[in-house]
């Protein structure tokens, strides 16, 4: 170059670009965007100089620590005359008579995320300015592309989501904001990678693999959660939180990551598994990454890697050994493709940050291909198997007999791995993907995998196989608060008398399995069941009795047993049950418009037989709350009285919002509710 360009000022122009790249809602303070897409700069000349449109003139773009051409961290290209490239660093210019130069610069669709200078070199440097390069799922060269805009919109740019929670008969719905353009949190997720033992112990190369998805996924999966690195979250099951904030407490990404950050990244107490999920789901979307939070129904952990989980009771059906099944389990998947498996094995993958299983050493879990669970091909990176026996594991259980013997009571291969359910696109409605990973239970590829013995008879017909038979039935109202009865239902399905004794009783348990205090419990009741006959044996679950034994997953495990006096065989049944909660009532007031406040009219009835202390509602959304929970104090309600509230906020943005609404107490706990808003100008 002749002679060296001199600029009086550049305009990065945010506004533009980050609307084109779709980062306008991070704001128009900096320049955000996406790789393989153009975006566009202007340079204002000082009087006297000249740019000549495809002279010798040459730029560089680079990041991290250790800028490198050999790793990609730092690319060196030269202005085209005519065209830009989409599959290298480039760049074109037009000039304005007004001294002024458009120049536009297209990333390579490969190239590392993170913070960018972008230098003119005539020499010496000179700095154009910083900009922060995202994963592009707009741009199909691009390793997360992702066709479908409807897709695009709720699964990059949805700030909030539903994250399905329960028991299989009563799947209730967790309303999240996930906030991911929320003020400082792109830099907080960005934060997040350069904590990484990765970075820390060769940054040149963590920064050089930041190019790949399937890698920044699994750093994700081992940041999210605190063991054994400077993670965000530390789990807690323990049911002691004093010197934290209960998982259950969390409605947003926002609160973790910002207390995270602001206190030196120590971690934050506690989180639980859909926390976890949440929060990742949060930083994926926030670089780029399509990600949707997926929730499995019965889930496995597989401690030894045999695929299968054994349990085993004494006579009295207490659990003395257990492998873990929750019921439920929460994970992610994120979209992208996969260079390193054979074709066919690209778009979602699973990834999961609770720490619950080591991966070459790190406490993290995929990403895992979910056609390569689906199909068992347990030899794929990464973390198959671990992932594969959380939704197909078999179940085997025994009764262990107080003179020692071990009896097989029962096995099961559906027990594990059902309704399989993430948020729907576009909908505020449950997608069941359960067959994404696994084929239907019957089906001749799943007799493939699993084996199942044909027990039928000349009773089969009729729906009904020979000898004892023991199920549960609940009632319809099963409220918090209430007292109800559960019924143990048995049946003798063998052509003699049969005497029996049946046991039934309840227990609180934890969305993960772990069993708590007896909350109910029946007489050790005998009788005889004449041929074809059938009995009943009723359970009263009384408020004053499980109010002191459930935990906030409001869950009571239902445990009947049935033993034939003259054989000694036994026959169980078991229930999971999720206690009702109160529905909060909201009405917004006002005019839904940019600037103006609103008012959120909340109202929930006290369901308990006994007054609730330290009532507080809290709303939350993103571009509704300033980035932060809005609380409401209530204080003490009375048996059936009302909790009230009017809550004001002030939306930042128009569009589609969600705001979050939740109720807490000293007896009741996390209740959730949301409202859908349209915001106007």
């Amino acid at each position: 170059m002749d002679k060296v360009v001199e600029i009086e000022r550049i305009d990065l122009a945010c506004e533009e670009n980050n609307t084109d790249h779709h980062t306008l809602l991070n704001g128009v303070d900096r320049l955000i965007v996406r790789r393989g897409q153009p975006f566009t700069i202007t340079l204002h000349l000082k009087p006297g100089t000249h740019f000549q449109n495809g002279a010798d003139i040459n730029f560089i773009a680079e990041t991290g620590p250790i800028p490198s051409v050999e790793a990609q961290t730092k690319a060196k290209f030269s202005l085209s005359r005519f065209f830009f490239s989409r599959s290298c660093w480039s760049a074109t210019a037009e000039t304005a008579s007004d001294g002024t130069v458009s120049l536009t610069v297209c990333s390579h669709p490969n190239a590392p995320v993170g913070v960018y200078k972008l230098i003119l070199d005539q020499g010496e440097g000179v700095g154009l300015g910083d900009f922060v390069l995202l994963f592009n799922p707009w741009c199909k060269k691009d390793s997360v592309y992702l066709a479908s805009e409807a897709e695009r919109e709720e699964y990059v740019l949805s700030q909030d989501g539903l994250i399905y929670r329960g028991i299989p008969k009563r799947i209730t719905a967790l309303p999240w904001s996930f906030g991911q353009f929320e003020s400082g949190i792109l830099d907080i997720c960005l934060q997040i990678l350069n904590e990484s033992p990765k970075y820390i112990s060769d940054a040149a190369l963590d920064c050089s693999e930041r190019r790949n998805p399937v890698y920044v996924t699994r750093v994700l999966s081992a940041m999210i959660n605190s063991r054994g690195d400077k993670g965000v979250l530390e789990g807690n099951w323990s049911g002691n939180y004093e010197d934290g904030v209960k998982p259950t407490v969390w409605k947003d990404s926002c609160s973790i990551l910002r207390q995270w950050s602001n206190s030196g990244c120590e971690a934050v107490r506690y989180g639980q598994c859909w926390v976890f999920a949440a929060v990742a789901c949060t930083v994926s979307r926030a670089l780029g990454i399509p990600c949707r939070v997926v929730t499995n129904f019965g889930s496995a952990h597989d401690s030894n890697g045999d695929l299968i989980m054994e349990r085993f009771y004494n006579e009295s059906d207490e659990n003395i050994a257990d492998d873990s099944i929750w019921n439920f389990h929460v994970w992610v998947e994120n979209w992208m493709t996969r260079s390193d498996l054979a074709l066919g094995y690209e778009g979602w993958q699973a990834s999961d940050p609770t720490p619950q299983h080591m991966s070459e050493g790190v406490h993290c879990c995929g990403p895992s291909s979910v056609r390569a669970i689906k199909e068992g091909e347990l030899t794929f990176q990464f973390d198959i198997p671990f992932l594969y026996a959380e939704v197909n594991a078999d179940v085997v259980e025994y009764i262990k007999l107080r003179d020692g013997r071990v009896f097989k009571i029962e096995g099961s291969t559906a027990e594990v791995g059902k309704y399989i359910s993430t948020k729907a696109v576009g909908r505020d409605e449950r997608e069941d993907i359960t067959h994404n990973y696994k084929y239907p239970e019957g089906s001749e590829e799943e007799r493939k995998v699993f084996e199942k013995a044909n027990h039928h008879n000349r009773l089969a017909q009729a729906g009904e196989e020979p000898g004892l038979h023991i199920k549960i039935r609940v009632t319809p109202d099963m409220q918090i608060g209430s007292d109800f009865d559960v019924y143990a239902e048995f049946k003798n399905n063998t052509m003699v008398t049969k005497c029996c004794r049946v046991m039934f009783y309840a227990q609180a348990v934890s969305y993960n399995g772990k069993l708590g205090e007896t909350c109910g419990l029946g007489e050790f009741t005998e009788m005889n069941l004449a041929s074809t006959e059938g009995g009943k044996v009723t359970l009263r679950l009384e408020y004053a009795e499980y109010s002191k034994a459930i935990t906030q997953d409001r869950m009571i495990k239902l445990m009947a047993l049935l033993i034939d006096a003259e054989t000694r065989d036994f026959y169980r049944a078991k229930k999971t049950i999720l206690l009702d909660s109160p529905e909060i009532i909201v009405n917004i007031l006002g005019v839904p418009k940019v600037g103006q406040i609103l008012v959120a009219d909340l109202a929930l009835q006290n369901p308990m037989p006994e007054p609730l202390e330290n009532c507080v509602f809290t709303i939350h959304g993103a571009n509704l709350t300033d980035g932060k929970p809005i609380t409401h104090e209530v204080g003490t309600v009375g048996t059936k009285e009302f909790a009230t509230a009017k809550v004001e906020f002030t939306p930042k943005l128009p569009g589609q919002r969600k705001i979050l609404i939740d109720f807490t107490s000293d007896k009741l706990h996390n209740i959730e509710t949301y409202e859908n808003l349209v915001i106007y100008e």
